[in-house]
């Protein structure tokens, strides 16, 4: 019988995404006759500005065998239990999006729905009094989750990092080399491919040499060498619904305590992310050229430093959307060449992490199933929707009018899917989750809450209790949260014991 297994793959472009998938391919197909090679130039760089992640960041970093105090260490972290958001509903509002839950569900309703009764009579506590990562986050303290600790809120913890992705592209190449991955250094002058149907055969470099492969990964960035340049693909653009379209970043010394959560600024034409790393602060300007002139958002972020730069400004540009073939023939793509949704809620890593996972679950043999390759890209295109839809909700649900761009976004059509899912929470404060989406019924009503977006009604299910039992289940919930804040350290000081513990 023969042989159609995949035994020959090279990775186009390093930098996190190539990088990431080097050591999570060498790990997952454990098969030692698979040669993997990966091909970087140094000149041509990387972008590498995202350094604030998502949960699941753990996860991979879990499969890829990495040992959290060295992480930590290698790449500068601190943690990161959500995101602030300053300025997006009104002037002058802030708020958390955790990634702990809220409260505790109770006969099988959301918690939210039992807080939504409980504003209605006037008396009822802020909503961060429900949340012990926000509570702990005010005061600049962390906690990992205590599994043992059983009917408590610290068992039921979530949290991510924040950290320098330069450096974890460097450790996730050592990951990849020391499992047998082959690093080739040359820049890509010209690509074969198959004349009978396209598909890619070989690469030629700068040098002369030729790498022939089987499977393609494209972790070229923006400019998607083989994916776009070569296949063509296409690109669906969603800059009507995210008009974002450039950003300038730039490092500045620590100031003040180090926070366990990013911070976005609003300003007039975009915003402002702060992520602080044990040895500096991360910032950059998110914005829409149509609005503000680089000039002026690169003055707009050194005013909003709250350190002395220690870099100069890097601009990029950037067009939200996604290929419309993220996989095409027997080229996948990765990272910024599959797609790009900005870096407001920090999905970009995660989006490569669940892509290396879709293509092992769809991993092909030589023939290159169609069907495999059609699913594949029809669930890829759904979990960026699904994300965009959530960042969309943050420009939509403003309440601004001082700036031609929050009354672009507070009024601009906005796809049904999202529509239909603001029309119902305002009904009845009800939160679906479709498909196991990566945000959930914390992060949609941390969102519609913080921006001031509140339903007319609650889940009627919960009216079978008396105000005072709703009141004293409430009241034993905020009791538990105070109570477990004992547990939490300064978030400072217990990284670097976690650093020093390496």
């Amino acid at each position: 019988m023969q042989d159609l297994s995949i035994k020959d793959i090279v990775i186009v472009g390093g930098g996190t995404a190539g990088w990431m998938a080097a050591a999570g391919l060498s790990i997952l197909l454990r098969d030692p006759t698979i040669r993997i090679r990966l091909v970087e130039s140094e000149e041509i760089g990387t972008v590498g500005v995202g350094e604030a992640t998502i949960p699941h960041i753990r996860y991979f970093n879990r499969l890829v065998g990495l040992q959290e105090n060295e992480y930590l260490r290698r790449t500068n972290a601190t943690f990161k239990v959500g995101i602030e958001f300053v300025n997006w509903g009104q002037l002058g509002d802030r708020y958390i999006h955790p990634f702990s839950p809220y409260g505790v569900n109770m006969d099988g309703i959301h918690f939210h729905h039992f807080w939504l009764r409980d504003q209605l009579t006037g008396k009822a506590s802020s909503l961060d009094d429900y949340n012990l990562h926000v509570l702990a986050a005010k005061q600049n303290t962390f906690s990992p989750p205590i599994p043992q600790a059983q009917n408590s809120p610290l068992a039921s913890l979530e949290y991510a990092y924040q950290f320098d992705a330069m450096l974890y592209g460097r450790y996730m190449r050592e990951v990849a080399e020391g499992r047998g991955v082959q690093r080739i250094e040359g820049k890509v002058v010209d690509v074969k491919q198959r004349a009978e149907d396209g598909f890619i055969e070989a690469l030629k470099l700068e040098s002369g040499e030729e790498i022939s492969g089987e499977l393609f990964i494209d972790c070229t960035g923006f400019y998607g060498l083989l994916i776009e340049q070569t296949l063509k693909s296409g690109y669906d653009d969603w800059s009507h619904y995210l008009p974002v379209d450039r950003a300038v970043a730039m490092t500045c010394e620590s100031s003040g305590p180090l926070t366990p959560y990013t911070r976005a600024t609003a300003h007039e034409a975009g915003w402002q992310w702060r992520i602080p790393l044990q040895n500096r602060l991360g910032n950059g300007h998110v914005y829409c050229s149509q609005y503000i002139s680089d000039d002026e958002a690169c003055a707009k972020l050194q005013d909003g430093l709250d350190g002395a730069p220690i870099s100069d400004p890097r601009f990029l540009r950037f067009k939200t959307g996604i290929r419309k073939k993220v996989w095409n023939k027997n080229v996948v793509s990765l990272g910024l060449a599959s797609g790009f949704l900005e870096p407001l809620e920090s999905t970009s890593i995660h989006l490569v992490q669940s892509a290396i996972a879709r293509l092992m679950t769809n991993f092909p043999d030589k023939v290159f199933n169609q069907a495999d390759i059609d699913y594949f890209n029809a669930r890829t295109l759904a979990e960026f929707e699904q994300v965009r839809d959530f960042l969309i909700l943050h420009y939509n649900a403003t309440q601004r009018t001082d700036s031609d761009f929050w009354n672009y976004v507070r009024t601009m059509e906005i796809p049904e899917s999202l529509k239909t899912r603001i029309e119902i929470y305002k009904e009845n404060g009800r939160i679906y989750r479709h498909d196991n989406e990566l945000f959930g019924e914390t992060s949609w009503f941390a969102v519609f809450e913080g921006q001031n977006i509140r339903p007319k009604r609650y889940h009627p299910v919960i009216n079978h209790l008396s105000d005072d039992m709703l009141e004293r289940r409430l009241a034993e919930i905020r009791r538990a949260m105070n109570k477990s804040l004992d547990q939490f350290e300064d978030h400072e000081q217990y990284v670097k014991k976690r650093v020093a513990a390496a």
